[in-house]
């Protein structure tokens, strides 16, 4: 099986946090599947490296910051590839162009245009974890582009579409989608099963548990979702057609 998995900020705090992700991946792939990792920044990263931006020029250019930003999932993809070498399972790490993700020319939040995946089966092909820096790509102009805020999830969606991925996991910090943010009330009712309209619906009205883009990308393409928690190892929600 060909599984795409993305792993939020939250998931790969901490080297721990990272580690247990390595070890998930190193599993599947012993047990013969082929695996794509899509990795966000760690933690507050993004935020951070924001924050010093802002201390050097208050107005810097959107472009500058697009390639700025793109280094805090660079950094998570090259240290997830050596936490998966480190469990004997050998690993590639790769930018958003590196992995055939071309975009349009808005910076800070580009769409994805097309994505040429001939990179990611080479190295699938030789036998290696793919680990990719999600939420940013290359435009015409060869400049590096960003996704927008929670653009991992649309470059997970959208590699799982060109490779025909059997599964696309998004692991999160809570256990599936809810009807309530359930860090809030305690009393939200998580969904098992969730269609793609009940989906935006929920996100039009705040929920940031996946990006409305990766959304309309899964539908557009009929592909599941499953959202679930990098913690417990528990069954989440599934995203997709109810039929």
């Amino acid at each position: 099986m060909l599984f795409v998995q993305k792993y939020g900020g939250t998931s790969l705090g901490d080297e721990e946090r990272i580690l247990s992700a390595a070890r998930r991946v190193a599993g599947l792939a012993r047990q013969g599947n082929s695996v794509v990792v899509v990795v966000s920044a760690q933690g507050d990263t993004t935020d951070l490296l924001i924050q010093k931006a802002a201390r050097i020029n208050r107005r810097g250019g959107a472009r500058e910051m697009d390639a700025y930003l793109a280094a805090g999932e660079q950094m998570s993809a090259g240290l997830m590839a050596m936490a998966i070498g480190t469990m004997g399972c050998p690993a590639v790490s790769l930018t958003g162009w590196q992995a055939g993700i071309h975009t349009d020319s808005v910076h800070g939040n580009a769409r994805i245009d097309h994505v040429d995946c001939a990179r990611i089966r080479r190295e699938l092909a030789s036998g290696k974890a793919v680990v990719v820096a999600g939420f940013q790509g290359i435009d015409p102009q060869g400049d590096i582009t960003t996704l927008g805020r929670g653009g991992s999830d649309t470059t997970a969606v959208a590699l799982a579409a060109c490779l025909k991925a059997d599964r696309c996991q998004i692991f999160t910090d809570v256990d599936g989608v809810y009807d309530r943010d359930p860090r809030v009330y305690p009393d939200a009712i998580r969904f098992g099963r969730i269609g793609y309209d009940k989906m935006m619906a929920l996100i039009e009205n705040g929920a940031q548990v996946l990006h409305d883009r990766s959304v309309e990308l899964a539908r557009k393409h009929h592909i599941a979702l499953e959202v679930l928690s990098a913690f417990t190892g528990e069954p989440g929600t599934i995203v997709g057609d109810l039929e």
